[in-house]
């Protein structure tokens, strides 16, 4: 595909400082634009919330398949590991998606919401205790990245020192460094080896024994390919709500006085975090299987096409419209929609608010190290990731008296790990 009009960088330091300029930019051209996620590779851009709609439902026009376009993407392009198919219910359709997708589905729908809860604790309480008795930290480095594959490898039934192992490789696997990339995708293959391996011998309550046990049967070598999707697609969006959604708390003084008496304010902050900021802040790639005129826009067989969830969420043009589609914050599109529709959302809501609710619970005066404004972004078309989270607030100390992250066995009440725990409910 060539640019038939002028394209609108979707990448690099001017769009990561201000995605604004680019959705108003975009819009410009209609709801439907031309945007460019890498230099010279460029993609139809829907901006509107009705057209991404009636794309992300409309299975008999669309494609996932990206097969036939990978040989416009460079093989060293950053972009490519996010649009590159697999044998996964992000790029098969029909019933083979539905085949793919049940698994996952039926799989999360098996896991107890107070497991998920008690993992999360558990692993954030974690985290705190290396930096909750210091001043300050980078919620970034030092929490909200590190928080995701410590849960994921335990909901999929690793053992906890293998969560450093996933961290790693996922953190190489989102790096443009292409050495590190080839690294972690090694390294991928040792744990899923290793993780498979070790449920195939013995089944446990997690999400991998349930992918290898359901009805639909995968096999061994499909059973990693949906561990990879899903860890894959959890890792990035996950710390970046958290951290999203702290800014929100941290900075806005319309939230600070009630940060500690439930999680009302935390999941507002969360959906104004979806609404304005998704972490996800574009993707859902499509391609058309006969030429097609979209809102206007003629998109000739085959050509890809991205729905920016941000934008369609801040389309100034359907704020007060009346259609039914805008009723309110939660109306977002953060999450896509229709039939590839991210089937863990109600998992991802939880663990970020169980996560934020933690953290500001131990440390209640916790603030902005720096203006709001200072906070920088990673250059690139699909996420919108702090690179940093700065803050400062009162240390805690292991003998502090109260609640603090730090257990307090004793010889007639012992701590117990949660990761005992089975997480199907009664």
């Amino acid at each position: 595909m060539t640019a038939p009009t002028p394209a609108v960088p979707l990448y690099g330091p001017e769009h990561a400082a201000d995605p604004q300029r680019s959705w108003d930019l975009l819009r410009r051209q209609g709801p439907v634009g031309v945007g460019e996620i890498d230099p010279g590779l460029y993609v139809y851009v829907v901006t509107h919330p009705r057209t991404a709609l009636g794309l992300l439902q409309d299975t008999e026009t669309w494609s996932k398949d990206s097969r036939h376009w990978m040989h416009r993407v460079p093989q060293g392009s950053p972009v490519r590991p996010n649009v590159e198919w697999r044998h996964s219910l992000f790029y098969t359709d029909g019933p083979e998606h539905a085949h793919l997708r049940r698994v996952i589905t039926d799989s999360l729908a098996l896991l107890d919401p107070r497991h998920v809860r008690d993992v999360t604790l558990r692993f954030a309480d974690t985290l705190l205790q290396r930096f909750a008795h210091t001043d300050q930290a980078d919620l970034v480095s030092q929490y909200a990245q590190q928080l995701p594959p410590m849960i994921l490898n335990a909901l999929f039934g690793g053992l906890d020192e293998q969560a450093p192992q996933l961290h790693a490789i996922l953190s190489a696997l989102m790096s443009t460094d292409l050495t590190a990339k080839a690294e972690g995708e090694k390294a991928l293959g040792a744990y899923l080896n290793t993780l498979i391996g070790m449920k195939l011998a013995q089944r446990g309550p997690d999400l991998t024994s349930w992918f290898i046990d359901h009805p639909n049967r995968l096999s061994p070598e499909n059973v990693g390919e949906q561990i990879v999707i899903t860890d894959g697609a959890a890792y990035p969006t996950l710390a970046g709500l958290i951290t999203n959604a702290l800014v929100r708390l941290l900075s806005d003084k319309g939230y600070r006085g009630t940060l500690t008496t439930g999680t009302l304010t935390i999941e507002a902050a969360i959906d104004e975090a979806l609404w304005n900021d998704p972490p996800l802040a574009m993707y859902s790639l499509h391609f058309p299987r006969v030429d097609v005129d979209l809102h206007g826009t003629r998109i000739p067989a085959g050509c890809p096409v991205m729905v920016s969830y941000a934008a369609a969420n801040t389309c100034p043009h359907t704020h007060s419209s009346g259609d039914g589609h805008r009723s309110g914050i939660k109306a977002h599109l953060a999450f896509a929609a229709g039939p590839h529709a991210c089937p863990a959302r109600k998992v991802a809501l939880l663990i970020a608010a169980t996560a934020i609710e933690r953290l500001v619970s131990y440390l209640p005066d916790i603030e902005l190290a720096v203006p709001r404004e200072q906070l920088t972004y990673h250059p690139g078309p699909f996420y919108r990731l702090l690179t940093a989270l700065p803050c400062r607030f009162t240390p805690l100390a292991p003998d502090t008296q109260g609640a603090t992250p730090w257990p307090r066995p004793t010889a007639t009440a012992p701590v117990h790990s949660a990761a005992g725990r089975s997480p199907v409910s009664a």
